[in-house]
Parts: structure tokens; sequence; C-alpha cells
């Protein structure tokens, strides 16, 4: 987990960007993985040069790919890093529907990875079966609860010290906090 100063809050205007699945998906590549070009990240994710580099092209303008310095450019094929660690959701100042926009495109990517990780489970050595987890929790709480307990993942989460042993991989850690979908949308409003 990158610290809080490797993130970043996008604006209005920039957020926009982000409310595409694949655009979410190549900008974790790029934070994940490292810098690549549009088609090395055309081949891992099954698509076209051409939409892979219009895609970095527009994380590029809204500032959350730039160039890899570090990587020479060789006849066209041009290097991205990103150019922070995480995307923090922005404030009230964002029209909700992008907001809603962009939250669908990440769900939907984390989706997919979830939906990978439990195909590849039977292929996992005991340990990281073992080491893996899906669950969920149900409790009735109160808002400001709510957000208490959110910020108190969060910080858990941020600080996890990362292991230097070679046995040590990728892990990810995903969570999700909403109110129990259909109640509060339904008439069934609770004071």
């Amino acid at each position: 987990m990158p610290p809080p100063d490797d993130w970043t809050t996008p604006g209005p205007e920039h957020l926009k960007a982000l409310t595409h699945p694949v655009r979410v998906r190549m900008l974790g590549m790029l934070r994940i993985d490292g810098p690549a070009t549009a088609t090395t990240l055309a081949r891992r994710l099954g698509l076209n040069s051409g939409a892979t580099s219009y895609h970095l092209r527009q994380l590029a303008t809204h500032g959350f790919i730039e160039d890899d310095e570090e990587h020479l450019r060789i006849g066209r094929e041009r290097w991205w890093r990103a150019t922070s660690g995480a995307t923090r959701t922005p404030g009230p100042d964002v029209d909700p529907g992008t907001t809603d926009a962009y939250l669908q495109a990440v769900v939907t990517v984390l989706g997919d990875q979830v939906q990978q990780a439990v195909r590849e489970r039977p292929l996992l050595p005991e340990v990281w079966r073992d080491a893996s987890d899906v669950g969920d929790w149900v409790v009735r709480i109160t808002p400001a609860k709510a957000t208490a307990v959110r910020e108190q993942i969060a910080a858990l989460l941020q600080d996890i010290e990362e292991d230097d042993d070679e046995s040590a991989e990728q892990f990810v850690f995903q969570h999700y906090g909403f109110p129990l979908p259909g109640r509060l949308t339904s008439g069934q409003e609770h004071a």
C-alpha cells in the first residue's frame, strides 16, 4: 500500500478519465507491475494496441500516467508509468454521477480480480489457499460507526510492512463497506 503522500485525489474533469474499467485496469497494472508499453498492456489485456494507446493517452492527459524517462524510446514504442500509487475517491465537489461511474469501473475491475483469484485457487500452494479468504459480515451500525470502522480498516492496511522473504507474494486485501442493498432505497428507511 503506498503511503498517503503517494495518493492522488482527482478533480471532477480528471475523474471522468477513470470511469472506464479498461483505464482503471491499466492504471492498476502500471502501479503494481511498473512501467509498460501499449503493446505489453494490450497483450496482457487482450486488446489491440490502438485501443490501448487511446486509453493510455486519456490517462496521460488527465495526469494519472506519464512517460517513463528511465526506459529508452525505441521507434514508436513509448513506456508509461503511473504518477501516483493510489487514487482516493474525491469529495462532494465532484458530480455524484461521475463519482458513481468511477466506482462502477473500480468495482468491475475488483470483481473480475476476485473471480480470477477464485478460478486460480485450486492451483495455489496449500499455504496460500489457507491464507486466502472471501467472506462478509453484516452488522447493524450508525453511519458514524461505519465511517470509523472503515477508517480503522484503512489504517490497519496502511500499516502493513512488506516482507522481504523470498516466499512473499503480492497479496490483495479488498474491502467494501455499504448499507445492505435494497434497504435504504426501498422505502424501508430507518431513522
